[in-house]
């Protein structure tokens, strides 16, 4: 039954701050929560009620819950002598139980800092501007590079985004502040150095059993910060409705711890406080204790209740007016009020603040340990107002105080499985072999032919190796033999029904079980179907992750508010913390480029986010979009390298799109530039065409111009040679010629020698002369010319009609 708890136990809390840190206000906090929580008034003790109900369902889990209820329900009058059965538990529920932790502790995670503080926000800004300018002026800046060789980007030119949401992408991905990296690092130190995995697989596991689960971060100087676990059977906390606790204004724990360590703890104590303490214990130990934790008791442990408590302190000022008209702040406590009539310029200043006290009182006691304001308290920087509890506590399923869980909706199945199971050796128990019924008469009737009679065992032996049996239908009177059948079967077959009955039983209610919780058979891979594809059997166990997704969103909260708690503690080590210097070189070992970063770390304010890894749908759904974007080639190989690197589902589709779009876009370019290159091609194919052409033309024209140029050329030789004969001839002719004037010559000196000679004779020569002339005048012959005709013209025949005979 759930209990709200909400009394009027508390003391005010608008008593003033001295008397909040007095020693009585203490102790009425202690004893109103153990009030609230270990008072026996109506049997509404909450906190044995919590020990026994958890102490029950850690029993189921474990597969060894108490036996009592199920030998009740078979006694008769609690009589138990017939029954010979084996009462231990099936340890159904352990089985799923493992499968959801280790099925959920195996999902793996980062741890993300996101500074929010105004630095890192103007940091974070200014990179941003300077990434939209270079890419706002990046065909100036190219200009630049080849006009001038100068560069105007601030950043690396290749690596700029191409659009904004781009950029938006590329600042959830790559831009990372190096004190961003030095938070996470510093954070995966801490949770590194309390084994926090191993705290991680407890409260998951009570999450999956009790329905609840609890971490605790606290810090000292000597140890630093440390994270442990918390049972939640040990818990008391105010009421509250959240399932995460985040408006209670108390929590604290139980522990049993021995009384050496009670003095180690608060070495205040006197040797006359522990004997008091030792001889007190005992006088209220039942209203303390769970029935089932009295075994671990001994004379040396004591119970301590450790507690933080939330209420409010007041922040009040003094304002007083100066002679100069400034105004002058002095810090006063909060009982500080001046009369409203008071002359001097006076005036208050107010404001509360959320505060936490530490406390430690002995249960059954009015004994206070520890009762005093919490040192290095955790406040967010965006809000000094308010302040966290070193609990982080969430119960996924609460309702009205009533925590429900995993394991608790299926105790009432499991019940019923372990008593059909003991059904089942009850019916075991109970049934008999088949048996053999022989007739002896029968077998007397028989004989074998040698003289002898079939006995008895030769038949049985005969049955059993063979099967076979001899019979008689007549008896050695003639009469009919009832008997011809001496051997026959008795079948036993009535426990049979009720095993299978037993079985569907068992069965119905194991499925059950799958039915609640949301478990089937792909989750855990028990029964596979033959004939169902891979994928489907993927779907039916996402459907079951599904199922359980509330038990891993509650350990991730518990995480992020315990890497919140620690980020708020880790300004505490480097301020104030002796550890301060092996701390940063324990981070410094991973980064040294951090350490500059760290000793600054107490200043800035992060917001703390986790990053959950893909599952195994989510991993195929993108994967899904990769090789569909593959086939289709909107992407490259390398793109979907690059996507499956991104952890995060969501920015890696994002990704996707726009890797799709770029690739779009670029096939749009390059389908482009195909065209203009062939268009282009087209072009240059047809001026080369018509230079072909012209080339052709050219190389005609030119050959018909070396034919003519040749044909000249044989022209001129062919005039050179007969210029060369005409010349020949014409000499021939000319010493032709002079021989004929020189033969004239002679003759003429012959002539004139004859005439000189014979002058006689001249008379009778012109006589004779005459005598020729007046002949050629009679017989019209042409005149006696010794000159050439046509022998000196170019281009004309030889004229060789001179020399012919007259």
């Amino acid at each position: 039954m759930a209990y709200s708890g909400i009394k009027s136990y508390f003391p005010s809390q608008t008593v003033s701050d001295a008397e909040k840190l007095s020693y009585d206000y203490g102790l009425k906090v202690a004893k109103a929560i153990e009030t609230e929580w270990f008072n026996n008034d109506k049997n509404l003790n909450r906190y044995k009620s919590n020990q026994n109900n958890f102490h029950s369902l850690r029993l189921y889990a474990r597969g060894e819950q108490s036996i009592q209820k199920y030998k009740d329900e078979l006694s008769i009058n609690g009589d138990l002598s017939y029954l010979n059965l084996d009462w231990t538990p099936v340890p159904i529920i352990s089985k799923f139980v493992d499968i959801v932790v280790n099925g959920i502790a195996e999902r793996t995670y980062d741890i993300k800092a996101f500074s929010q503080d105004h630095y890192g926000v103007n940091k974070r800004t200014k990179y941003m501007e300077s990434i939209l300018s270079d890419m706002r002026t990046r065909e100036l800046d190219e200009f630049s590079k080849q006009a001038f060789g100068i560069t105007l980007a601030e950043n690396n030119p290749d690596t700029l985004p191409d659009s904004e949401e781009e950029l938006g992408l590329h600042m959830q991905l790559n831009y990372k502040q190096a004190v961003e990296l030095a938070e996470e690092q510093a954070l995966s130190v801490l949770f590194e150095g309390n084994n926090y995995e191993l705290t991680k697989k407890r409260f998951y596991y009570d999450l999956t059993v009790l329905g609840i689960g609890a971490v605790k971060t606290s810090f000292n100087t000597s140890e630093g910060v440390t994270v442990d676990y918390v049972d939640p059977a040990n818990l008391v906390y105010s009421h509250t409705d959240s399932p995460y606790f985040d408006d209670i204004y108390y929590v604290g724990e139980v522990k049993t711890i021995p009384i050496n360590e009670l003095a180690k703890q608060f070495p205040h104590l006197s040797a006359s406080d522990l004997e008091d303490i030792m001889k007190n214990k005992t006088h209220n130990r039942s209203n303390y204790h769970a029935t089932h934790s009295y075994e671990k008791e001994d004379n040396n442990t004591i119970q301590v209740l450790y507690f933080n408590y939330k209420t409010y302190m007041n922040e009040v000022y003094k304002v007083k007016e100066t002679g100069t008209g400034a105004d002058k702040i002095i810090p006063k406590n909060d009982e500080f009020n001046p009369p409203e009539n008071k002359e001097g310029g006076y005036s208050r200043l107010l404001r509360s603040v959320e505060c936490l006290y530490d406390g430690a009182m002995i249960l059954g006691t009015n004994k206070l340990l520890k009762w005093e304001m919490s040192k290095n308290m955790m406040r967010p920087k965006s809000d000094f107002t308010k302040v966290k509890m070193n609990y982080a506590i969430v119960a996924p399923r609460m309702y009205n105080g009533k925590i429900d869980s995993l394991v608790k909706r299926i105790t009432g199945f499991a019940d019923m499985i372990q008593l059909t199971h003991l059904k089942l050796q009850q019916v075991m128990s109970r049934m008999t072999p088949d048996g053999v019924y022989l007739d002896a008469d029968g077998l007397a009737e028989i004989d074998l032919g040698n003289g002898t009679n079939y006995n008895p065992q030769e038949a049985l032996n005969m049955f059993f190796q063979t099967g076979s049996v001899i019979g008689r239908s007549f008896t050695s009177e003639g009469d009919l033999n009832p008997g011809k059948v001496p051997i026959q079967e008795i079948t036993s077959g009535s426990g049979g029904n009720k095993m299978q009955a037993l079985i569907g039983t068992y069965n119905y209610y194991l499925q059950m079980i799958r039915d609640v919780t949301g478990l089937n058979e792909a989750r855990d891979g028990s029964m596979p179907d033959k004939n169902a594809l891979v994928g489907v059997q993927k779907l039916a166990a996402a459907n079951s992750n599904t199922a359980t997704r509330h038990i891993l969103q509650a350990g991730l909260y518990l995480t992020a508010e315990t890497a919140e708690c620690l980020s708020l503690r880790i300004s505490d080590i480097i301020e104030y913390s002796p550890t301060r210097d092996a701390f940063i070189q324990a981070i410094g070992v991973h980064n040294v480029a951090t350490l500059e970063e760290m000793s600054e770390l107490y200043l800035y304010d992060f917001g703390i986010f986790i990053e959950l890894m893909p599952d195994e749908e989510e991993k195929m759904m993108l994967e899904n979009n990769i090789q569909m974007a593959l086939q289709q080639q909107n992407i490259e190989l390398e793109d979907a390298i690059d996507l499956r690197e991104i952890k995060n589902v969501k920015l890696a589709n994002q990704m996707l799109k726009i890797r799709r779009k770029k690739k779009q876009e670029l096939d749009r370019a390059m389908q482009q530039q195909n065209i203009q290159m062939q268009t282009q091609a087209n072009t240059q194919a047809s001026q080369a065409a018509a230079q072909i052409e012209v080339q052709k033309n050219q190389a005609l024209t030119q050959s018909e111009a070396q034919v003519e140029q040749m044909k000249a050329q044989l022209e001129a030789q062919k005039m050179e040679q007969e210029v060369q004969y005409k010349k020949e001839l014409m000499q021939l002719e000319f010493q032709m010629n002079m021989q004929l004037k020189n033969a004239e010559v002679n003759g003429m000196k012959e002539r004139e020698k004859e005439k000189e000679d014979r002058k006689d004779e001249r008379t009778k020569i012109q006589a004779t002369q005459q005598s020729e002339m007046i002949e050629q005048r009679n017989s019209g012959k042409a005149p006696k010319n010794f000159e050439s005709a046509g022998n000196d013209i170019l281009g004309g025949g030889f004229d060789l009609g001179s020399f012919d005979p007259s």
